[in-house]
């Protein structure tokens, strides 16, 4: 709750530069750069808030969930932040997937209606809506029609077709991709988790996507 709060912050605050940049555009400039937003975001509450987790993620990719769970734990409640280093990533998610030739498959078990349920049940629950007429919010990007093929199919046993919460993502006739963007509930993984990145995730229409009620 406390991370869709901060959002929501730095979501106004980020609008409110927009829009007071607007009234100094130039119109022989091709583009305005807000950099206002950047310098009010580093003096802000959120910012510091912010910086003190700002290794917890990063730990436990790089020393699993036991590393990860301490030093997280030192972090937020002892060190508070004021480590003198930053934890970086070695690689993007999307670098990070492994081909499935190095995995055995997994038989899960068909959900009981109790605890666990099936995919369209949870779809169903999240309300999520597109507009039918809108033009579709994730793409293939330009040059990258043969990677659903030729990359995720053929090496990484399409993983979209199962992260995926929504069912977006389908193979039909064995490796043609159908995207059902309607049904997106916009957590973005396809975005960054896909190798080489090849969804482009863009904004859909205004008051698309999930519409939760016990939130």
């Amino acid at each position: 709750a406390e991370a869709v709060y901060d959002a929501l912050t730095e979501g106004d605050d980020a609008a409110e530069r927009a829009v007071a940049a607007t009234g100094e555009i130039d119109p022989d400039e091709e583009c305005k750069e807000v950099t206002e937003y950047e310098e009010r975001m580093e003096k802000s509450w959120v910012y510091d808030e912010l910086r003190e987790v700002r290794n917890c993620h990063a730990a436990f990719s790089k020393w699993g969930v036991g590393g990860g769970l301490a030093y997280a734990g030192l972090a937020a409640h002892v060190l508070k932040g004021r480590e003198p280093w930053t934890i970086r990533h070695g690689a993007s998610d999307s670098e990070s997937t492994r081909p499935a030739s190095e995995f055995d498959a997994i038989s899960y078990p068909a959900p009981d209606g109790v605890l666990t349920f099936d995919l369209l049940t949870n779809l169903q629950r999240a309300g999520t809506y597109h507009e039918d007429d809108q033009p579709s919010h994730l793409r293939i990007r330009p040059g990258g029609d043969d990677v659903p093929r030729d990359v995720s199919v053929r090496v990484y046993a399409a993983p979209e077709t199962r992260f995926c919460p929504a069912g977006v993502y389908e193979y039909v006739e064995g490796d043609e991709l159908v995207i059902n963007a309607q049904n997106c509930i916009h957590c973005k993984c396809c975005s960054v988790k896909m190798p080489g990145g090849y969804i482009d995730w863009t904004v859909p229409e205004g008051g698309g996507g999930p519409q939760y009620q016990v939130m």
